[in-house]
């Protein structure tokens, strides 16, 4: 057995982890004990990794050959038909006529090509990454205050705070390893005090010792409203604010009227809840921990940056366990940071509006120069597509088709532009049907280069086993697409793509940053074999990197100087009104990731989350006269999705949640008109800060209706896991008949798929035929049972199987036009029970056969690792005697195991454990 030491691919805690694989397959996946990240910890996502890499299901959703328009054709015709239709659309309409939008999910060295393609090569600065997305207002923020977009901290910091802030991150889902060390340093010190400000009472607030529920986009008022307190209550750093910054004054001045009471108002929460805020904060250490919250908002920018001035005031910055530190969300948007990989950056935090930067970037790359014109941020990219401004697009290691706000935009931009080209690892995305050229790319497990971390730590990606089919590397793809359109842009003159190794890409990126903030000139790929993930900076001479920055208050500004940044609170950019009653939010599932082409094979990491559903509060349920699983129309001002409605107790009343992961590739339907729906980012707002131009998706202004489709359909079949890919792709064309339908995975080790659909009326009885026959339900055997009523729009399908210990096994069904045999008959399969004992009533219609009506429901898991489902924890709770909760916790996990594994159902379990001792 092989064993190959990496870094997982998803978020920016930028976990360590140790591969096994024989030949071709990954065997294995466990956290890489020596990795300063994690320290062998891994969250359910990462634990997963050997059955989302090499499982039958991912190898055959895998793009394995280059396709034009369809169809397949060799690399030489892929690039060079690439070449030519970049190269004409340049000749003809300059080089702004194209745009590049890649991924954080790109590995250092791929980011750098592409980047230097772009802006180098053809010389137009629309190259823009969904890091725009995710990180940009926190570049924004650093940079307006601290002079460079450098996060000062270290997760080591988390063992030293006496007050964590944790702003707008449900850090326990979308971070856990990094949550789990905060558990232990609570633990180790009973006197830290945890705030988390969220409109939702997520995991991670539940946990807190205080929680602000603010008012959707009020971060803002509430940041004021703490600085005016800790001004009026004698914290601020009178020395530090004097000889350390500028613009204290200004930002004085306007934070004066946010007293206690009016910032109360703003925010919807108490005065005496601000103050508590302020006093815990001041006292200090505290570390502060953002992200998307804070992100994506039309005022990111002011949001990130008002949460730097308190720690700038207080002087809580360049010490041990305080400061602001940013919490990145996908694996590599440090990296692509770093390289210069957005629209207005250049390589080494190098600012393209500033001409002796360009001139510094030209001269490394050998170029007369580098273009001065703002390049289009992701929505302005987009949207100059849709306009006809941008005529060819270069999509690579990401999906726009779902995770871009207001997809009606972005699918006229898809459809309008002239040449469109994917470079992808998985062929389900919702972008690849739009492509016009497709380019199969390796994918984690497979590729050898760098990333780095939140707290800007460089560490190594390994390949473990070799690329399926014919995919390439994301760089070398670029390479040779860049070689082959210089031949036609700079005929006869040198290549300024002479690279054959991630690690010669590397040593250019690595001089580019001489001299800079994050110079890593004394790093190199041997020091990482030798000494593990580095830190930058590590300069020329150094023989580590820096752990914390600014402990000397010196930053990165001309005058060494931080700056306050003097934001006025301005609300979201759609506030509700009376046609839009409702403020949409959107956020991570437990374990899945992004759009989830990787995550979303495997289907017991739907377990925790089966299905797609807007959450809203009890009370507007009942106002809006609906229970649990009702559909609901959620309609925007940009367009409408229809999904199950779901009670939360997480949320205020006039707020729904929807999962930002719940693409078209998951829930689809058309609209009265017949227009396909395209998932939650039908609804979201393409708003954007005005410094930072990352979009509002955290909010949008929308309204419920019921939707009024009584004719319903539940379908469900363990599959072999080599045919799931295929049955996927065979459904598609029938769900496209429906108002409504959502296909998911489930299954903690088969694999199955349930099919949920509604219409309005019954669909043409060929429809659920086509439907059967994709599940192996059109089959006349002994297998089948089958029920039709023509006249009710009913029909019912089923097969039975034989299994091992003798028992008759539900191992497919369709019910359609009536589904009240849900309950019980979905747990019989998914929970694989005999089924012997209702095969004479299993069909008829209506009814609940005597033998099942004491059964419950298919079982919702809490724990992933362990296959623990709520219904179990429960009944061991309620012969637990009542106790302590860290005790009755502890016995819990001695008892069933759950917890005890990746550790990120934990948050659920103290939730468990303590509503079982108030119901006691």
């Amino acid at each position: 057995m092989k064993k190959t030491k990496s870094t997982c691919p998803y978020c920016g805690v930028g976990c360590g982890v140790i591969v096994e694989s024989q030949g071709a397959q990954i065997t294995g996946v466990h956290g890489d004990p020596d990795h300063p990240a994690n320290f062998g910890r891994l969250c359910n996502k990462g634990s997963t990794l050997a059955l989302t890499a090499s499982a039958p299901i991912t190898l055959h959703s895998r793009l394995l050959t280059p396709k034009l328009h369809g169809q397949p054709v060799s690399w030489d015709t892929a690039l060079d038909t690439a070449a030519e239709r970049f190269a004409n659309t340049i000749s003809e309409h300059g080089p702004d006529a194209v745009g590049f939008y890649i991924s954080g999910q790109l590995l250092t060295e791929d980011y750098y090509v592409l980047n230097k393609l772009a802006k180098g090569l053809i010389g137009t600065n629309n190259v823009d990454t969904n890091s725009r997305l995710c990180m940009s207002s926190a570049v924004a923020g650093y940079k307006a205050t601290l002079g460079a977009d450098a996060p000062p901290c270290s997760y080591e910091d988390l063992d030293h705070a006496g007050t964590v802030f944790i702003a707008g991150s449900n850090m326990a889902w979308a971070h856990p390893v990094l949550f789990r060390r905060l558990e232990d340093a609570r633990r180790a010190n009973a006197q830290m005090k945890v705030i988390v400000v969220d409109p939702r009472r997520t995991e991670t607030a539940a946990s807190a010792d205080l929680h602000l529920p603010i008012l959707s986009g009020t971060d803002v008022a509430l940041f004021h409203g703490i600085l005016h307190l800790l001004m009026w209550e004698g914290l601020t750093d009178t020395a530090f604010i004097k000889n350390h910054t500028h613009g204290f004054e200004a930002l004085r001045d306007r934070v004066r009227d946010f007293t206690p009471k009016e910032v109360a108002r703003l925010c919807g929460i108490t005065d005496d809840a601000v103050v508590q805020a302020a006093r815990w904060f001041g006292q200090g250490p505290t570390l502060s921990l953002y992200c998307q919250g804070l992100n994506q908002s039309r005022a990111g920018t002011a949001k990130n940056a008002a949460l730097i001035n308190l720690h700038l005031a207080t002087g809580q910055i360049g010490k041990v366990g305080a400061g602001p530190f940013s919490l990145t969300g996908q694996p590599n948007a440090m990296g692509g940071r770093e390289v210069g990989g957005l629209a207005n950056l250049l390589s080494a935090h190098r600012d393209l509006a500033d001409p002796a930067h360009r001139a510094e970037v030209a001269a490394l790359w050998g170029v007369p120069d580098v273009p001065s014109k703002p390049g289009k941020t992701a929505v302005e990219m987009f949207q100059a597509a849709a306009d006809g401004e941008i005529k060819a697009l270069w999509i690579a290691c990401t999906n726009p088709a779902q995770g871009m706000p207001d997809q009606s935009a972005v699918r006229r931009a898809l459809q309008r532009a002239e040449f469109v080209v994917l470079q992808e690892a998985f062929a389900h995305t919702a972008t690849a049907p739009i492509a016009h050229l497709l380019l199969p790319a390796s994918s984690w497990g497979e590729k050898e280069s760098t990333v780095t971390n939140s707290e800007r730590r460089i560490s190594r990606v390994r390949a473990a086993v070799p690329a399926p089919g014919s995919a390439r590397h994301d760089w070398a793809i670029a390479v040779d697409f860049a070689q082959r359109l210089e031949r036609r842009l700079r005929p006869g003159q040198p290549s300024l793509f002479a690279y054959d190794t991630p690690e010669s890409i590397w040593n250019e990126h690595r001089e580019s940053t001489r001299g800079r903030d994050l110079d890593i000139t004394g790093l190199s790929y041997a020091m990482l074999e030798s000494c593990g993930p580095q830190q930058w900076p590590l300069p020329s001479g150094a023989d580590q990197g820096q752990a914390r920055l600014y402990a000397d208050a010196v930053f990165a500004t001309n005058d060494g100087r931080a700056r306050f940044f003097d934001a006025a609170y301005v609300p979201v950019a759609e506030p509700r009104d009376a046609r839009f009653p409702l403020s949409l939010n959107t956020g991570r599932l437990r374990d899945q990731w992004h759009g989830m082409s990787r995550s979303g094979t495997l289907g017991r990491l739907f377990g925790h989350a089966p299905e797609p559903s807007v959450d809203m509060t009890r009370q507007d349920m009942a106002r809006l006269k609906l229970v649990d699983g009702d559909l609901v129309r959620v309609r925007s001002r940009r367009g409408a999705v229809v999904l199950p409605a779901r009670a939360s107790e997480e949320l205020l009343p006039a707020q729904v949640f929807v999962a930002m992961h719940w693409g078209s590739e998951f829930v689809s339907g058309v609209d009265d008109n017949g227009q396909a729906l395209s998932g939650v980012n039908a609804l979201t707002t393409g708003a954007f800060c005005p410094q930072s131009k990352q979009p509002e998706l955290k909010h949008a202004a929308v309204k419920l209706e019921p939707a009024a489709l009584p004719w319903r359909l539940l379908a469900a079949a363990w599959l072999p896991a080599d045919q799931v890919h295929a049955v996927r792709q065979a459904l598609q064309t029938s769900l496209a008949q429906f108002a409504y339908a959502s296909l998911v995975p489930f299954g903690q080790t088969r694999d199955g798929l349930l099919l949920r659909a509604a219409a309005a009326i019954a669909p043409p009885v060929g429809v659920v035929q086509a439907i059967e026959a994709a599940l192996g339900l059109a089959l006349d055997d002994t297998t089948l049972l089958r029920y039709a009523d023509p006249a009710r729009g009913q029909r019912r399908t089923l097969r039975l199987s034989k299994h091992s210990s003798g028992d008759t096994r539900v191992e497919a069904f369709v019910l359609a036009g009536e589904t009240s045999a849900e309950p019980w008959l979905r747990a019989l399969l998914q929970e694989e029970q005999p089924a012997q004992a209702f095969a004479t009533q299993l069909l008829r219609p209506g009814a609940v056969p005597l033998s099942a009506q004491a059964m419950r429901p298919a079982r919702r898991q809490v724990c992933n690792c362990l296959d623990v489902d709520e219904r179990t924890i429960n009944t061991q709770l309620a012969g637990t005697p009542v106790g302590p909760a860290e005790q009755r916790l502890a016995g819990l996990q001695q008892a069933l195991k759950c917890g005890t594994q990746c550790g990120s159902c934990l948050p659920e379990l103290r939730r468990l454990v303590q509503a079982s001792a108030v119901a006691a």
